[in-house]
């Protein structure tokens, strides 16, 4: 059970899980050990889980028809990963999740989900609970992307996930922030000099 504590606890603070909920979820759930650079999942590939980050860092990302990689998300501990269309439909994965560093991940499929949900009916409000979250964060981003410039989308990043900014690569930032690694290093260079 303390292996899978980490899910259980951030479960707990959104619907409080009775022992025998907590039990039955941990019969539906495993551990799976990722080294880095692994891939969780590969594009066009069928997602057959969805993952909860115990430790380390993935980054959610596609490659477009030139070979251009484009990175959506990064995903660190306490947050989920996976292609959620994907995972859902049981259909190819647009997106590729990919370790960045050592990884471990709590994981379930699809048909285990469907299992915890009918014997755990509370597990309908977290999921989606969890699910709007992600939405509404998912919708301010295209919106900061439209309205705010480069500097300004780096600073918010910068402020919003400071633990995540140390752990990545800085070409990769650039890609999360849509500008290329010298537009990055130029305005970090700005910055230094406004201080």
């Amino acid at each position: 059970m303390d292996k899978f504590q980490p899910l259980l606890d951030y479960i707990n603070r959104i619907v409080e899980l009775t022992k025998e909920e907590e039990r039955i979820l941990v019969s539906l759930i495993s551990i799976r050990k990722l080294l880095k650079g692994q891939f969780f999942l590969q594009q066009g590939d069928i997602c057959k889980f969805s993952g909860f980050v115990i430790s380390g860092c993935t980054k959610t990302f596609y490659v477009d028809d030139e070979g251009q990689e484009h990175v959506l998300m990064f995903s660190v501990e306490d947050w989920w990963t996976s292609d959620m269309g994907s995972y859902i439909a049981q259909k190819p994965a647009d997106f590729n999740v990919q370790c960045l560093e050592k990884t471990v991940l709590i994981q379930f499929s699809y048909e285990q989900q469907e299992e915890m949900l009918r014997n755990i009916p509370k597990l309908e409000r977290f999921f989606r609970i969890i699910v709007e979250r992600a939405f509404v964060a998912s919708q301010k981003r295209v919106v900061r992307n439209l309205s705010m410039s480069a500097k300004d989308r780096y600073l918010f990043f910068r402020n919003e996930y400071p633990k995540i900014e140390q752990r990545i690569p800085q070409y990769l930032i650039a890609s999360y922030l849509g500008i290329t690694k010298e537009f990055l290093s130029k305005i970090k260079s700005q910055l230094i000099l406004e201080q």
